[in-house]
C-alpha cells in the first residue's frame, strides 16, 4: 500500500498534483449542486473544497499552484470575452447606455461602501487589512476574475507579503454575496411595489415596438407609376430604405431578381425589410396583396444554409453577389439565435445561418459554396483562441505610466486577454480569424479555466483560512461583505425603477450582470416568462466584467502603495 500512500504524500509527483486537482474540483462541483432556498453556489464551491484540502495539508508546490491558477484565469476570461465580443458595442445602443451607466454606478458604490467599512470597522494600520478588504469586495460582488486581477497586482508590488491570502476575504464574503444579491432584488421589488403581472404586460407591449432589426415579409402590388421601367437599384437609391426583393411575379411567371431587374406596373413582388421600414415601403411601392408564391410556375425553395467555410468569414452580402452569381436572394440571417435583416453591408461570420430563396439547384450551389457542414463547427478554433491569448498577455504586460501612481499600471493577465478577446469576437473576421465556437465548447473551456483557478486559490489560502475566521476579523469581513453587496443594489435599484422607469425584470438582469452573477440571473429568469432579465444581463455584463478587473488593479496601485 506504500504506492497508494505516496500518491497523497509525494507533493512533487505529477500523479499527486493531478490527483489533488481532480479531487478538489470533483468534490467542489458536486457540493456546488446542492441548493439552499433554490440557490446554489455552483462551481464556486471548488474554492471551499480547495480551502479544506489546503488546511489539512493536501497541497502542491507553490510554483505549480501559481501557474495553474494564472493559466486557468487567462482561459476563463478569454472565453468570456470571445462570447460577449460580438454584442459588446451593440449593447450601448438605445437604452443600453443608461443601463451601463447605472451598472457603473453600482460598481462605484461597491467600492465606496468597501472603503467606508474599511475606515469605520477595521484597524487601517495593519498591513493585511486592505488586501483582505479587496478580497472581501470581490467576494461580495461574486467576481472571480477581479479577485485574480487584484491578487496579481498585489504580488507585483515589491514589498507585499505573499503570505497574505486575499482569497480568505473572498471566501468569507462570497456565500452571503450570492444570497444578498437575490435578497436585495426582492427588497427592491417590495420598496417599489412591483406587480409581476403588470411588468409582463409592459414587456409584451415593448416587444411589439422593437422593430429596428426584426425582419418583416411583404407581398406588394407595384402600383406607383414612377416605378414602371425602374430597376431595383434605382428604387433602393430613391427610397433610401434597405430591403431585399426575393421574387417577382410578372405576366404569370416568377423570377429571382437582382439589382438590375426592371419592375413594371402590375408586377407583384415579395420583399423582406426591417419592420420599422415596412410602412414607408408599402406607401412607395403599392398595397399588400395575397400571393401563393409556392404555387407559381417556377418551383422555388427556401432553405437555411450554415456558413462553415472560413473563406466566407467577414465578407458582406453585397460583396457575395448572391443574386447575380448564384441567382438566389438572401432574406435574413440568424446569428446566435437572433434573426437579423439581411442588409447589404452586413458582414457574414462562420456560424451564421442564412435564409436563401431561389431555384433548388441554385440553392444547392450556394450551400456548397458556404460549406453547410455542421461537423466543421463541432471542433473549437484552437488557433484563434491561443493567438488571442498571446496578444492578450502581451497587452496585459504593457506598462502604462500614470502621474501620481508609484508603479506603472498594467491590464494584467486578466484584463489583457479579456480586451483582446472582446475585440477578436467583434472584429476578428477582418483579419481572417474564425472566432466561432459552439456554446458548449465555450462553456467547457470557460468552466475548466474557472475551476483550475478556484482550486489553486483555495488550496493556497487553506493553511491560514481557519485562523482568519476564528482568531482574526472573519466575522467583520462577512458583515462588511454583506453591506458591500446589498447597499448599492437597494440604492441604484430604487433609483432605476423610480427615476428611469425601467421594467423590474430588466432591472433584475442589469443587477445580476453588474455583479456578473449567474445564480442571480437564474433566479431572475425563473420569475419571468420573457427574456428581459437575460437581455439586461448581457447588456451590462461585458463592461461590468471589464471594470471589475481593471478597477481591482487600480485600487491596489492607488491605495495600497499610498
Amino acid at each position: 500500500m506504500t504506492w497508494f500512500v505516496n500518491l497523497f504524500e509525494d507533493t512533487n509527483s505529477v500523479a499527486h498534483i493531478a490527483l489533488l486537482y481532480a479531487i478538489v474540483i470533483a468534490v467542489g462541483v458536486y457540493l456546488g449542486k446542492i441548493k439552499i432556498g433554490g440557490v446554489s453556489l455552483g462551481v464556486t464551491f471548488v474554492l471551499f473544497a480547495g480551502i479544506v484540502a489546503g488546511h489539512i495539508g493536501f497541497t502542491a508546490p507553490l510554483t505549480i499552484l501559481n501557474f495553474v491558477q494564472d493559466f486557468g484565469l487567462v482561459l476563463f476570461v478569454f472565453m468570456i470575452g470571445l462570447q460577449v465580443g460580438p454584442g459588446f458595442f451593440a449593447n450601448f445602443r438605445q437604452g443600453g447606455i443608461t443601463l451601463n451607466l447605472i451598472a457603473v454606478s453600482i460598481i462605484v458604490l461597491n467600492i465606496l461602501v468597501m472603503f467606508a467599512c474599511y475606515f469605520i470597522f477595521f484597524d487601517t494600520s495593519q498591513p493585511h487589512t486592505l488586501p483582505m478588504m479587496i478580497g472581501t469586495l470581490y467576494g461580495a460582488v461574486t467576481n472571480t476574475p477581479g479577485l485574480g486581477a487584484a491578487n496579481e497586482a498585489l504580488l507585483s508590488l515589491p514589498h507585499f507579503d505573499s503570505r497574505i491570502q486575499i482569497a480568505s476575504g473572498y471566501a468569507c464574503a462570497y456565500p452571503l454575496g450570492v444570497l444578498g444579491i437575490i435578497g436585495a432584488m426582492i427588497l427592491v421589488k417590495y420598496l417599489c411595489r412591483v406587480n409581476f403581472n403588470k411588468e409582463e404586460v409592459e414587456l409584451e407591449k415593448s416587444a411589439s415596438d422593437n422593430v429596428y432589426s426584426k425582419p418583416h415579409h411583404l407581398s406588394l402590388l407595384v402600383s406607383n407609376s414612377y416605378l414602371g421601367g425602374r430597376t431595383l437599384k434605382e428604387i433602393h437609391e430613391f427610397l433610401n430604405r434597405d430591403f431585399v426583393c426575393s421574387r417577382i411575379l410578372h405576366d404569370g411567371h416568377v423570377s429571382i431578381p437582382n439589382r438590375d431587374s426592371i419592375l413594371s406596373l402590375g408586377d407583384k413582388v415579395y420583399l423582406v425589410c426591417a419592420e420599422v421600414d415596412a410602412e414607408a415601403i408599402i406607401a412607395f411601392i403599392g398595397p399588400k396583396v395575397k400571393v401563393e408564391w409556392e404555387k407559381q410556375d417556377q418551383p422555388l425553395v427556401s432553405r437555411r444554409i450554415l456558413i462553415t467555410r472560413s473563406s466566407i468569414n467577414g465578407k458582406t452580402l453585397e460583396g457575395m453577389r448572391f443574386a447575380s452569381v448564384y441567382g438566389v436572394n438572401v432574406t435574413r440571417i440568424t446569428r446566435q439565435g437572433m434573426d437579423l435583416f439581411a442588409g447589404s453591408n452586413l458582414n457574414l461570420q462562420v456560424g451564421d445561418r442564412i435564409m436563401v430563396v431561389g431555384p433548388e439547384d441554385a440553392v444547392n450551389r450556394v450551400a456548397d459554396a458556404m460549406g453547410n457542414s455542421i461537423k466543421r463547427l463541432n471542433a473549437p478554433n484552437l488557433a484563434t483562441i491561443f493567438v488571442g491569448i498571446i496578444f492578450g498577455i502581451i497587452l496585459g504586460s504593457l506598462p502604462v505610466e500614470i502621474p501620481g501612481i508609484p508603479m506603472p499600471l498594467k491590464l494584467g493577465i486578466a484584463g489583457g486577454p479579456l480586451i483582446v478577446a472582446i475585440l477578436i469576437g467583434r472584429y476578428g473576421y477582418k483579419v481572417h480569424l474564425v472566432t466561432y465556437t459552439t456554446t458548449s465548447a465555450n462553456m467547457m473551456l470557460r468552466e475548466i479555466g474557472l475551476v483550475l483557478f478556484l482550486a489553486s486559490v483555495g488550496i493556497k489560502a487553506g493553511a491560514d483560512f481557519l485562523d482568519t475566521i476564528l482568531q482574526g476579523d472573519g466575522v467583520k469581513y462577512i458583515f462588511t461583505g454583506f453591506l458591500i453587496t446589498v447597499i448599492p443594489i437597494i440604492v441604484m435599484g430604487f433609483i432605476t425603477r423610480v427615476k428611469f422607469k425601467f421594467n423590474y425584470f430588466t432591472i433584475m438582469g442589469m443587477i445580476s450582470g453588474s455583479y456578473t452573477d449567474p445564480p442571480a440571473l437564474a433566479y431572475a429568469n425563473a420569475t419571468c416568462s420573457k427574456d428581459a432579465p437575460s437581455i439586461g444581463y448581457s447588456t451590462v455584463y461585458p463592461l461590468s466584467m471589464f471594470l471589475r478587473i481593471f478597477l481591482a488593479q487600480l485600487i491596489v496601485l492607488l491605495f495600497y502603495t499610498a
